[in-house]
């Protein structure tokens, strides 16, 4: 199984490009349905897949949680993923997808995993909304194989909010309003976790905000306030105070849209801020490649507005670096 991913490090390359690697995977048949589903994640979010160690039960754990293991001396939560979204089988799991991302390291019991598959962002869609009610919310891209599959992009990140505690509101309680009714922030993010994050974090900041789902919808709409700033006379940076974007996304990626936004003289002097839980070194080299303005790992609320607050005020020159 480790040869899936023993050249993950070249795939950085595939950044920039609005292609993703994928590992495809399965949770096991569905006692209900009598069918299997292909589930997908991000290579850049796998640091391995192994013959699951054996589990200790931790107390006070969430009930998806299955356990922890010992990977290398440090204790990982183990989650398991046909419970976590509610998928009634017998199918033993005796598969562990080790996820790093976020800044936190989990593993994903699974059935099987079958290959990695590289596509296009913009042959990911975005999910009908009846397959997202039926999932929970938990699939954010769809895309149909040759072989007439269908695989669901996993939302992750949905799945860490709900297994650990980092969302506390102790974090927001200490978040500063800028009081300043000029600012507006527009954001893309395909997550509804990351989105809720985001928009309690520009509310408690008291900064008027406008959402997009993919970065897609968001070059849709910021052409659309370019066009309007155009006719009506006014400065773009009048509409817009700063672009806050995620990076993986379906249709358009965080990369794609910023390389839009900076290479289009319209948008002059505004930001884009790149917000992901890849927060790896080489994803905000990449980010900066395309003209990213600064970089900020996801889950971090009282870091996020921190750096909004200083960018919205002009306050670059006190950036704190990136770790």
């Amino acid at each position: 199984m480790s040869e899936l991913l023993k050249n993950i490090d070249a795939r950085t390359k595939l950044a920039g490009t609005n292609k993703l690697e994928i590992l495809l995977f399965s949770l096991g048949k569905n006692s209900i349905t009598g069918r299997s589903e292909t589930f997908g994640i991000n290579v850049f979010k796998v640091r391995e897949v192994m013959r699951t160690p054996p589990i200790t039960s931790a107390p006070e754990m969430p009930s998806s949680v299955e356990g922890m293991v010992s990977l290398r001396g440090a204790l990982v939560p183990v989650v398991d993923l046909a419970r976590y979204a509610k998928v009634v089988t017998n199918t033993p799991r005796s598969i562990m997808i080790v996820t790093e991302y976020a800044g936190h390291t989990q593993g994903f019991l699974v059935e099987c995993v079958d290959t990695i598959l590289r596509l296009d962002w913009s042959q990911m869609r975005v999910p009908p909304e009846m397959l997202v009610a039926e999932m929970g919310g938990l699939v954010t891209a769809v895309t149909e194989l040759a072989d007439g599959r269908l695989v669901m992009m996993m939302d992750v990140e949905k799945v860490l909010s709900e297994t650990t505690n980092y969302d506390e509101e102790v974090v927001f309680r200490n978040i500063k309003p800028l009081n300043n009714p000029k600012f507006t922030v527009f954001f893309a993010d395909d997550s509804v976790v990351a989105r809720k994050q985001i928009s309690r974090t520009l509310t408690a900041m008291n900064v008027k905000y406008v959402a997009a789902i993919n970065g897609r919808e968001a070059w849709d709409e910021l052409q659309k306030v370019a066009a309007y700033a155009q006719t009506s006379g006014q400065k773009i940076t009048d509409l817009i105070s700063l672009v806050l974007t995620d990076v993986e996304m379906p249709e358009m990626d965080g990369y794609i849209l910023t390389k839009k936004i900076k290479t289009d003289p319209r948008f002059a002097g505004v930001p884009v801020i790149m917000h992901s839980s890849l927060s790896g070194m080489s994803n905000q080299q990449l980010g900066k490649s395309v003209g990213v303005d600064e970089y900020v790992p996801k889950f971090e609320a009282q870091r996020l507005s921190e750096t909004l607050a200083r960018r919205l005020l002009g306050e670059h020159s006190v950036a704190r670096p990136n770790t």
